[in-house]
């Protein structure tokens, strides 16, 4: 706006010839007018006419000049303006170029990233497959050496417990023929050699157990030794003839008895004192 109002002032000094040639084209009309014989005629007055348009046509044409410049400044304005704006819109419109561009090369990352968080998860899912199936296998292997050692373990300790068994039935045996030996030195031994071995036994879980005589029979612990001899209810033990065994709280063999008959039943109290009397009974219970 200062730039106009001074562009104005400027002006002046041009609009003032065509001023001063409208004041000289009036008094011009005016001179005519004045020289002329009373009444006027046609071409005075159209002189006249001519002098004062011509007048007022000098004077007000520097300002339709100004206003059309004025007008043609507006709009050369109004298209700087305009310019500016699709100058402005052609910026924005760079800058949403690039910042699509971009988001398309962002997507195209992401979408690389996706795939390859996918092929991973892929992978990974794979090899927890196959490591699962590998442990699995593992697992089953060691199972079935584990299973093997149990059985091994148990079959060693199956012929250990046998070993044991028949050397204590051997001791058993020898202790037995002691006592009807009637030597009181070698029973002694014997009997203490015995009582040796059985708590040795012991300590393993071994445990031996003997029928007294007169117990009544117990088919759960005791088995006759004729194995087709019928047992009656009630009938007593007369003898052990070998010591049943049960290793860690379970029976693995009953005891073999010899079981009482009509004969043996008479004689059984005058058994029993002198079994009683007799010092070297073994310690199996």
């Amino acid at each position: 706006m200062s730039n106009r109002e001074e562009a104005k002032l400027a002006r002046w000094p041009a609009i003032l010839p065509f001023l001063v040639g409208a004041v000289l084209f009036d008094g011009l009309g005016w001179w005519i007018m004045y020289n002329s014989v009373t009444p006027i005629t046609q071409w005075v007055a159209a002189a006249v006419v001519i002098c004062v348009g011509v007048g007022a046509w000098v004077s007000i044409m520097p300002f339709i000049w100004d206003a059309r410049s004025s007008l043609k400044l507006d709009e050369l304005d109004t298209l700087e303006k305009a310019s500016r704006q699709i100058l402005d819109l052609r910026k924005v419109a760079d800058q949403i170029g690039n910042a699509t561009s971009q988001w398309m090369t962002v997507q195209e990352h992401s979408e690389r990233a996706v795939e390859g968080a996918k092929k991973i998860g892929n992978d990974m899912t794979e090899e927890a497959v196959r490591f699962a199936e590998f442990m699995k296998q593992a697992n089953d292997k060691e199972k079935a050496t584990l299973r093997l050692e149990v059985e091994k373990l148990k079959r060693t300790e199956g012929d250990w417990l046998e070993i044991v068994v028949r050397i204590l039935d051997h001791i058993f045996a020898l202790h037995q023929a002691a006592l009807r030996s009637g030597e009181e030195n070698v029973i002694r031994q014997l009997t203490n050699f015995q009582n040796a071995c059985l708590d040795a036994a012991r300590r393993v879980g071994l445990v031996p157990f003997i029928a007294k005589a007169g117990e009544a029979f117990d088919p759960k612990r005791y088995q006759p030794m004729e194995g087709d001899q019928e047992v009656t209810e009630g009938i007593k033990i007369a003898q052990t003839i070998a010591v049943g065994y049960s290793f860690q709280g379970q029976q693995i063999r009953r005891a073999i008895v010899a079981l009482e008959t009509a004969d043996v039943e008479e004689n059984t109290e005058s058994e029993e004192e002198d079994t009683d009397e007799d010092s070297g009974e073994p310690r199996l219970l």
